[in-house]
């Protein structure tokens, strides 16, 4: 039953912001305080109205329904000169005579007359009801079909029969009736106002709150993962021994701490990337010097010994990977610093075309497949840059899938956006560097390819995201094992 109720609770439309849930709460907390007003005036004022039907019925006793004792037409001992006595009897008094449980007489006072009765028209039920009115003395509330409500009292007569007597409820019934409306309406212009007051004190009340939100809510729309951040003003501090104001105190003392965190990062990764572009500059000319003087070692027209050979070799080898790996980080170094980028009408699907013919020349195991839009599609940007990014992409899955793998390259649009998705049907990125996988120096502990010897130094797909958020785009990794999707979004035009 409880997890019933739990459901149906769950289900009502409660108040979702504190103004409304304050509101509601201050209207529903006085509704209650006049229902429970309005409930005890109602209930006080009928007990009180009934008390006194109960001592006019005392007052009254049992002369009246005494006098039905003889019937019509009989002789009485009473000056009434057709039915019952009724000197003193106001409109719509009741007397009954009961012998037994049954009714032998009824009458009701006739309005306008003081010296007449009028036989009451009592149905069954009613006379069962009247039989079950206890002969106590004092005020029962009854029913009568004909009648309506009534207040009767029965007592004891002489001859062994019980004499009912009773005054109708229906002034008590209007004057609660009456009250009821009146306080219905008082309690509901009440209860409008208070609402109508209630929403604009809480309003007036909360708007220290909704600053300290309106700042939460522009700090938490600002790009804190990168770049040096302005934040915005602080809150005001008006009532700082308030919970609204410890709340505001408490919120500029954490925000002072993330402009200081912030500011320090970014202090730190500038120092970091002014290293980065200073050491990729300086290693430039020594890589390359070495590189030079290993091919000229091996070009050297006297007899080498074979060790030798193989051991320039892999000095000239590994000083053009290291000069790649120099050229890669200048490049970061000048994206991140915000140079811009060429700007010119770049052939996408040429760009496509070019770098899946490389690919297959380079990759011959694999099953490359093309899915170009019917026309040509054209970008703004810089070609070279454009190209090394679907170069680092086929790279990526040619490298890291085993051979037979099946590698697509689709090109279309997408609104005004060029899409450009390389997809592939190997094992896929383990998801221990899914979440950093376009962060620099990113590699897996476990290449998918077991003979990719040489490994790369995980700049490639950090080069693709900087490219691309430099040409306005985007690039993002969907799937998993045995469907891996890179898609690039580049604006056209």
């Amino acid at each position: 039953m409880s997890r019933v109720l739990r459901a149906v609770l769950r289900c009502l439309p409660w108040p979702r912001t504190l103004r409304a849930r304050l509101t509601t709460g201050l209207v529903v907390l006085l509704a209650l305080s006049c229902a429970a007003v309005g409930v005890a005036a109602v209930v006080e004022l009928n007990g009180f109205l009934t008390g006194r039907l109960d001592q006019q019925l005392r007052d009254l006793g049992p002369r009246f329904p005494a006098s039905l004792e003889h019937g019509p037409g009989r002789p009485s001992d009473h000056d009434g000169d057709e039915y019952g006595d009724t000197r003193k009897q106001s409109a719509g008094t009741f007397g009954a005579r009961l012998l037994g449980a049954s009714v032998t007489n009824a009458a009701v006072v006739r309005p306008g007359s003081d010296t007449a009765g009028l036989t009451a028209p009592l149905d069954t039920r009613d006379k069962r009801s009247l039989a079950a009115v206890p002969a106590d003395g004092t005020g029962h509330s009854v029913r009568l079909s004909s009648l309506g409500g009534y207040r009767l009292m029965a007592v004891k007569g002489m001859d062994g029969d019980v004499l009912v007597t009773g005054l109708p409820l229906e002034p008590v019934e209007s004057a609660v009736h009456r009250l009821e409306s009146v306080a219905a309406a008082v309690f509901g212009a009440a209860l409008a106002a208070t609402g109508v007051a209630g929403a604009v004190w809480v309003r007036w009340s909360l708007r220290p709150l909704s600053r300290v939100a309106a700042t939460a809510t522009r700090v938490s729309e600002l790009p804190l993962a990168s770049g040096e951040v302005a934040l915005p003003p602080r809150v005001p501090e008006n009532e700082p021994r308030g919970e609204v104001g410890r709340v505001a105190t408490a919120v500029n003392r954490m925000l002072g701490h993330v402009e200081d965190a912030l500011t320090k990062r970014h202090a730190s990764e500038e120092r970091l990337r002014v290293f980065a572009a200073d050491a990729s500059h300086e290693l430039r000319t020594p890589v390359a010097s070495v590189r030079g003087h290993a091919e000229l070692a091996l070009l050297h027209p006297g007899p080498v010994p074979a060790e030798v050979v193989r051991a320039l070799e892999r000095i000239a080898a590994e000083s053009a990977r290291m000069g790649e790996m120099v050229d890669d980080l200048l490049l970061l170094a000048r994206l991140d610093a915000g140079r811009p980028l060429e700007r010119r009408p770049v052939d996408l699907t040429r760009l496509v075309l070019d770098a899946v013919s490389d690919a297959r020349a380079a990759g011959p195991g694999h099953r490359w497949t093309l899915e170009l839009a019917e026309e040509p599609l054209t970008v703004q940007g810089d070609a070279h840059r454009l190209h090394q990014v679907l170069a680092n992409l086929l790279a990526n899955a040619r490298l890291h899938t085993p051979e037979g793998t099946q590698v697509t390259v689709s090109l279309g649009t997408d609104a005004a956006t060029a899409v450009l998705a390389v997809h592939d049907d190997g094992p896929g990125v383990p998801d221990a560097i899914r979440p950093g996988v376009f962060e620099r120096f990113t590699r897996a502990d476990h290449r998918r390819r077991p003979d990719n010897l040489g490994g790369g130094a995980g700049l490639g797909l950090s080069i693709v995201a900087a490219v691309t958020q430099a040409h306005g785009g985007s690039v993002e990794l969907t799937g998993g094992a045995g469907s891996t999707t890179f898609t690039v979004r580049l604006p056209v035009g």
